[in-house]
């Protein structure tokens, strides 16, 4: 009879792809109604995907560290972890954003 596989294990299997870290983290900082704890559990499991055991660790308590920062300390420095994770922090023009610019460009081109 064959074993099962924890959920853990298949998300941090999932997760040591590093475009499927990216778009998890990227998922969890979409959320309309954030919660600070999902965002740390997040990066925590993606810091075990993408680290040795022996370096999750150490990744772990610098987590901690910055996230307990304030304000423009504790993005510079999610930003430092994610690189040291082969990772970047990222931004980009929202959708609803892209569809005001795409409508705005069509009633230019269609008054011209």
């Amino acid at each position: 009879m064959p074993k099962s596989v924890s959920y853990h294990e298949h998300r941090i299997k999932f997760l040591k792809n590093p475009e499927a870290a990216a778009a998890y983290i990227e998922a969890i900082l979409e959320e309309k109604d954030p919660e600070p704890e999902l965002l740390r559990l997040a990066l925590s499991h993606v810091a075990e995907a993408l680290t040795s055991p022996e370096q999750t660790k150490q990744h772990l308590e610098k987590l901690d560290e910055l996230l307990s920062k304030p304000g423009s300390e504790a993005i510079y420095g999610l930003g430092t972890w994610l690189n040291a994770l082969g990772l970047k922090l990222t931004v980009t023009v929202s959708d609803q954003e892209k569809d005001k610019l795409t409508n705005s460009h069509s009633n230019v081109e269609l008054n011209v």
